[in-house]
């Protein structure tokens, strides 16, 4: 089986719609796929409809990415990223830090176009945040700049104009990762933590964090096969998971054109599939009708 648990929307930072992303694991002839935008359930209806309206369409796990604070090797806190796969979305508590996280989001990017059109930079807030959708973020203030011919491409305005820590990041006050752990497991779903060993991205969260969380027996799994980890430090993952029993997941944290990582890059294997699934009480697969 093809399994792909990480890929995103134009309901957050992707560059297709629900729609259109059920059409690409369609012709990718991917057997499952998970929606995991930033933060928000938003785009939940129109794939549950697009899988359902598609012949051949893949198994759907409904998800999401959620923003995490959690503590570096030197104490200090860092930015992760958590999966939750399989929740209730109508669990209050939760339901209240998603809203509260994606009115941050926009505080945080409007705070950045705004400083960048002080400096004459031709972006303007109200534009590209009405383009944004549900779950603003960066890379729709990065696509304006390329729009606006200021950078040639995505990339590059994450490596010079929007770095973290460069002159018009803002830092947003994400939810701490114990916290998010525990929110996601009381509403039912399974909490994995994502790319934890990306190198590329900054600052890491430290193993002795990732330790603590297994230990604690709610944490759901580890983000091992990703385009961004080494073979190396996915073996080190790999073993933690191994050690703690928890569902190792693979996958290509698809955006679409705003990436050039395509779907299925890395996958899921069957039986870690099966074990997540079954750790799940808060809302089904949604399978077309004659697959799994």
């Amino acid at each position: 089986m093809l399994i792909d648990l990480h890929t995103h929307s134009t309901s957050s930072d992707g560059t297709e719609t629900p729609t259109e992303l059920i059409a690409t694991a369609t012709a990718a002839g991917l057997d499952v796929i998970a929606l995991t935008d930033h933060d928000t359930t938003h785009g939940w209806d129109e794939a549950v409809a697009a899988v359902t309206a598609t012949p051949g369409a893949p198994t759907l796990v409904r998800g999401m990415e959620m923003s995490c604070q959690g503590r570096g090797a030197d104490g200090d806190p860092v930015t992760v990223h958590l999966l939750a796969y399989l929740f209730d979305p109508g669990h209050v508590a939760f339901a209240e830090e998603r809203s509260r996280l994606r009115g941050e989001r926009e505080v945080r990017l409007r705070s950045m176009i705004d400083r960048m059109a002080a400096d004459g930079y031709d972006v303007d807030a109200d534009t590209i945040l009405a383009a944004a959708g549900p779950s603003a973020g960066r890379p729709h203030l990065a696509r304006a700049l390329v729009t606006a011919g200021v950078v040639e491409t995505v990339n590059d305005a994450f490596t010079d104009l929007l770095r973290t820590g460069g002159k018009y990041y803002v830092e947003k006050a994400d939810t701490p990762l114990d916290l998010a752990v525990e929110m996601i497991a009381d509403a039912g779903g399974v909490p994995v933590i994502a790319h934890a060993r990306a190198r590329t991205r900054g600052r890491l969260l430290h193993i002795e964090h990732i330790l603590e969380l297994a230990a604690g027996g709610r944490l759901g799994g580890l983000e091992v096969d990703h385009p961004d980890h080494s073979p190396e430090d996915a073996d080190v993952l790999r073993e933690i998971a191994r050690e703690h029993g928890l569902v190792v997941t693979g996958s290509s944290d698809y955006h679409g054109t705003n990436k050039t990582t395509p779907i299925a890059a890395r996958t899921t294997a069957e039986d870690q599939f099966d074990a997540l699934v079954s750790r799940a009480t808060g809302v089904p697969l949604v399978v077309p009708g004659g697959r799994r």
